[in-house]
This record gives structure tokens, sequence and C-alpha cells, in this order.
């Protein structure tokens, strides 16, 4: 099974940048669509960005877009977020398409086609 984890999340004041990343445990999440979601409390899960298996493609919803960039590399995947907002306050979710390749795979699918990871608390003061 793919094991996804992610790290980079702290407190930041609204204006600044953050930069998460997400490791797994199989080589073969290289090969698939990966992407990233995120929880507010109080709300529900929300798409945030997706990439595909080569890190050609990428996209975003539009409360991000100019903002948040998601790339990747041998080591891992990454999404690097400037001019946080305070709206932006969330648990971050890694993922990766179990079978997909396009970002589009990541970016509507069942939460069972995608293997999750537990999550980063990426926090923005006013």
């Amino acid at each position: 099974q793919v094991q996804l984890v992610e790290s980079g999340g702290g407190l930041v004041q609204a204006g600044g940048s953050l930069r998460l990343s997400c490791t797994a445990s199989g080589r073969a999440s290289l090969n698939y669509a990966m992407g990233w979601f995120r929880q507010a409390e109080g709300n529900e899960r929300e798409f945030v960005a997706a990439i595909n298996w080569s890190g050609h493609s990428t996209y975003y919803t539009d409360s991000v877009k100019g903002r948040f960039t998601c790339s990747r590399d041998n080591a891992g995947m990454y999404l690097t977020m400037n001019t946080l907002k305070p709206e932006d306050t969330a648990v971050y979710y890694c993922v990766s398409h179990r079978t997909g390749t396009s970002f589009t795979d990541i970016v509507q699918t069942p939460p069972s086609n995608l293997n999750w990871g537990h999550g980063t608390q990426v926090t923005v003061s006013s």
C-alpha cells in the first residue's frame, strides 16, 4: 500500500508563505497524479491543487490561483503557498491517485480512488 506523509505546516502571519511537502513510501506513486485537499474546522473537505504524473500540468481551485504552486520531483510533491490569507487556515492533505495519471483524475473523484496522507496543519493569523 502507498503511504503518504505531509510536512511543512505551521503558523504564519497573513501575507506570508509556507511550503508543504509530501513524501510517499512507494516509488510507484511517482507514476500517478497527485494533489492536495484541505479541510478547515467546521467546513467540508475541499480540493486545492492537482498535478499530473510528470509535473507538466497543474490545476488549482479558484481561491488559490496565482498564490499557490504545486510541483513535484523524484523526492516528493510540494505546495508552495504565497500571500497566505486567514481563510487558508486548514489541515492540508496530500493525495495520490490509485490509477490515474492526469491532474483531471484528482480534481473530482470519489475519495476511495485516492491514497490519503494524515494531514498537516496550516494556520494563518490576521
